[in-house]
């Protein structure tokens, strides 16, 4: 359940996260951190599992 609302959290603030924030990204950057922040939440998760 906890992994759904991050998934959807995640797909929110990557879609919709500048208009509803009011943040400029022309260059992608804070897109680039939002991913990388995932993917060792993700990576961080598993290694705490095992």
């Amino acid at each position: 359940m906890v992994a759904a609302i991050a998934i959807a959290m995640f797909v929110a603030l990557f879609g919709w996260g500048a208009r509803y924030f009011g943040w400029h990204d022309p260059n992608g950057k804070i897109q680039l951190a939002l991913v990388t922040s995932f993917i060792l939440g993700i990576v961080a998760s598993y290694k705490a599992r095992g």
